[in-house]
């Protein structure tokens, strides 16, 4: 469990009171409003953990009244309403820690198959679901805005656009690479085969100051077809945008209008490429300060192992667990849990 800093939360709110209270602070307006929508988040973080101290105490009386009459039926009920009590604590505890600049953002998460043909590509596939099932657990709203379908089976890709409160804090830990193991499906030898898939997660910024040359752009226009005819209109106009100086290829061919694909798929090439740029400062200052570590894009994260066991386990955490089939059915929030608390809040 993640221990909740209620003196640090109360130290952040003071030190920003005070600043706002500084002469001439409301005369840059951006970076009033910034603060201001800090101050409101943490005083109802603050609100949130106190409704939660206020209740546990009625609990705490209701039970030595319950323990004292004999009552196991409000027994019973009073601990239902305790793991419920506890549950919602255990949200505030990762809000808590879920302090970086884009945390709160609405994000884009990509899908790409590995090397491995058709298992590969199923595995994405996999991917796909298991996070979309997540999605819809926790209550996110989603839209696929690509989805490219391999040759035979799965997806050589997919893009999805999340939006919901700290939808970039509870995912930017999923971005890298996905390992599964298992008896192919595809092999008529039915021999193990390892597959691999990235996954990238980028917060949506409000319109980042990203200046793009139309010479370094190749944009192009396609047919869409959709993988299993579920997840995409069916159209002329999707579009495909490189940038060619960095090679980041985005698609998009949810919108029926070619010129609403093209926009779409520009804001996700703008916040990919406000992400890269953010990281690249990121890693150029811990160089600078003599603290250089390996970045973890492109590395191996997690692994899925159907056989000869059944293990799902995160190698930056150690959290693992054998019920692979709930994993995949979207159950991640122990590994996410797991990440946050390992990183203590701090960006990936």
């Amino acid at each position: 469990m993640i221990a909740f800093d209620l003196t640090h939360l109360k130290e952040e709110l003071a030190e920003l009171e005070r600043e706002m209270a500084t002469p001439g602070f409301w005369e840059d307006g951006a970076r009033a409003k910034e603060l201001s929508q800090k101050l409101e988040r943490k005083k109802a973080l603050l609100q949130d953990y106190r409704a939660l101290e206020v209740e546990l105490e009625e609990l705490e009386l209701l039970q030595e009244l319950a323990e004292a009459e004999g009552d196991e039926r409000e027994l019973e009920e009073l601990a239902r309403r305790a793991g419920e009590l506890e549950k919602r604590l255990g949200e505030i505890e990762l809000r808590f820690f879920l302090r970086g600049e884009f945390d709160r953002n609405d994000c884009y998460l990509s899908i790409n198959a590995g090397a491995g043909g058709t298992d590969a590509q199923d595995w994405a596939q996999m991917l796909l679901r298991m996070y979309l099932r997540f999605l819809e657990r926790r209550g996110y709203h989603y839209q696929l805005l690509e989805v490219s379908p391999g040759e035979e089976a799965g997806i050589k890709s997919a893009t999805v656009d999340v939006r919901g409160e700290y939808a970039y804090g509870y995912l930017k830990g999923e971005r890298g690479v996905h390992r599964l193991v298992r008896i192919s499906p595809f092999d008529a030898a039915h021999r193990r085969h390892t597959s691999f898939a990235s996954v990238n997660v980028v917060p949506q910024v409000e319109a980042p100051e990203l200046e793009l040359d139309e010479k370094d752009l190749r944009i192009e226009t396609y047919r869409a077809s959709s993988a299993g005819g579920q997840h995409v209109n069916v159209t002329d106009s999707a579009v495909r945008i490189t940038h060619l100086p960095t090679g980041i290829t985005v698609q998009c061919q949810n919108e029926r209008s070619q010129h609403q694909n093209k926009e779409t798929a520009l804001r996700v090439l703008k916040a990919r490429l406000y992400e890269l740029y953010r990281r690249q400062r990121e890693e150029e200052l811990r160089r600078l300060q003599g603290e250089l570590k390996q970045i973890e894009w492109g590395s191996q994260i997690r692994s899925y192992v159907l056989h000869p066991y059944k293990l799902v386990k995160d190698h930056r955490t150690g959290v693992e667990t054998g019920n692979v089939e709930a994993v995949l059915d979207g159950e991640l929030e122990e590994f996410i849990e797991g990440y946050l608390h390992s990183s203590s809040g701090v960006e990936a």
